[in-house]
């Protein structure tokens, strides 16, 4: 009866702990697979390696690479992403026609050159009227172009616009198919240290300043996942504190992991002088932009949108004052 009566108690024993394991909730990375999409550029790739650290913060991360900051935000509207990473102009477009976005972080700063072939003899902006110019459409450097533009009195008749990808726009400058372009980083870091582009200016002296990158999140996530949204934010934190922190280990995953030894670690750092990683937004910032892009009809918004309205910090002053940052 004894031995009976043990091997029940330990049944019972067992059966509990089956019971407590079935109810128990599963880890958050089981649950949640968090949908990220980014752009293949120097300064993007504090985003990607949250990727890198996700299981460290309780999350899985499924990572898509794009061409450019629109595609980004169609696959936000098509609900395949919950978070994307963009320059600015593509979700103030995306929101100025409706789209249902958060802008809620920053990711880097600058992140912009004006470069000319060495023998166009282009010395300013106002030297590009009866140019021909190359610039990615719908980027941020779009924006900062037309702002150039119309600070030395240039209309958009006034310059042969060339629109092209990033890729693109150096090989036609190498090319000297154009006279000058309008580029982002590492590429224009590039044409400088392989001597077909010569800078002209960083264009942060227009009412844009410079152009801060833009961590972008689904209305739909960030209302109705805000506790696996808080986490990601908190991981995306730390993820670019690394970078900061860290040049080095940000100069290793960028040319080894994101270029595949495509970009040497002297481009790279001077990619980063132009470019720095950041935690910095604020609404004042999406809303500059947004003026300058009504006023030069950049992104076709049906109604550019208040910035106050749709730039969403909550998340990130909470994950930064977590990480002890301020």
């Amino acid at each position: 009866m004894l031995e009976r009566l043990r091997l029940t108690r330990r049944g019972l024993a067992v059966l509990a702990a089956a019971t407590a394991a079935s109810l128990a909730p599963l880890p958050l990375s089981a649950q949640e697979v968090v949908r990220v999409g980014n752009l293949k550029l120097a300064h993007f790739a504090g985003v990607s390696y949250v990727k890198e650290i996700a299981k460290t913060c309780g999350l899985t991360v499924d990572l898509k690479i794009f061409a450019k900051g629109p595609d980004i935000m169609q696959a936000m509207l098509a609900g395949e992403l919950d978070v994307g990473a963009t320059a600015s102009e593509a979700a103030i477009s995306a929101r100025g026609n409706g789209a249902q976005v958060f802008i809620v972080g920053g990711f880097a700063k600058g992140g912009a050159r004006l470069l000319a072939t060495p023998e166009s003899g282009i010395k300013s902006a106002a030297d590009l009227k009866g140019k021909k110019v190359g610039v990615t459409r719908g980027s941020i450097q779009e924006v900062l172009l037309g702002a150039e533009m119309a600070k030395h009195g240039l209309k958009a008749r006034d310059v042969n616009l060339i629109y092209l990808g990033y890729p693109d726009l150096n090989q036609a400058l190498l090319q000297k198919q154009v006279d000058a372009i309008m580029q982002t980083e590492p590429q224009s870091a590039q044409a400088i240290a392989r001597g077909f582009g010569v800078e002209v200016i960083k264009p942060y002296d227009t009412p844009v300043g410079s152009p801060i990158r833009t961590l972008v999140m689904t209305e739909k996530f960030y209302g109705e996942k805000k506790p696996v949204a808080a986490k990601f934010m908190e991981c995306f934190v730390k993820a670019q504190k690394t970078f900061m922190d860290d040049p080095k280990a940000a100069e290793t995953f960028v040319t080894q992991d994101v270029f595949k030894g495509q970009v040497t670690a002297a481009e790279f750092q001077e990619a980063l002088a132009n470019s720095p990683y950041t935690l910095e937004m604020s609404a004042d910032h999406i809303q500059r932009t947004t003026d300058v892009m009504a006023e030069h009809g950049i992104g076709k918004m049906s109604k550019p949108a208040k910035a106050i309205d749709w730039v969403k910090l909550d998340l990130l002053e909470a994950a930064k004052a977590s990480a002890g940052t301020n």
